[in-house]
């Protein structure tokens, strides 16, 4: 089993979602998206793996977001993944990724107790 966690370390949430793979046991491959930001065809697929809308991993309350008129209601998804693109910060996080086999689940641990109910939907906790 292979677990990746996309981290912000500035981030409570983020920490502590890291601390709770790392208490069941478990050492994720940590990706820290804002030293090495995601693509936007990076960002779509795991947009697509979590099967919900771009606008759900979009963090709306950054500044950022509305200084960008990214709240305007005609904002595709498109624009949406560029923007994450170029400016990673806008990414809501932490995202984590649970291959086990053949299988690959993931997930936007927002709130951060959410990662306790992934990782035994995947059979990873002790």
């Amino acid at each position: 089993m292979q677990i990746t966690i996309y981290h912000n370390p500035d981030c409570s949430t983020s920490r502590n979602v890291l601390a709770a793979i790392r208490a069941a046991g478990h050492e994720p491959r940590i990706f820290e998206y804002l030293k090495t930001p995601l693509s936007r065809g990076a960002l779509a697929a795991l947009v697509t793996r979590m099967n919900v809308d771009v606008r759900d991993v979009v963090r709306t309350k950054e500044p950022l977001f509305r200084e960008l008129g990214l709240d305007a209601d005609d904002v595709g998804e498109d624009e949406l993944l560029e923007a994450m693109a170029a400016h990673p910060i806008l990414l809501n996080r932490p995202i984590v990724v649970v291959q086990n086999g053949g299988n690959t689940t993931v997930r936007l641990c927002r709130p951060s107790d959410t990662v306790a109910a992934l990782l035994r939907e995947v059979g990873a906790s002790r």
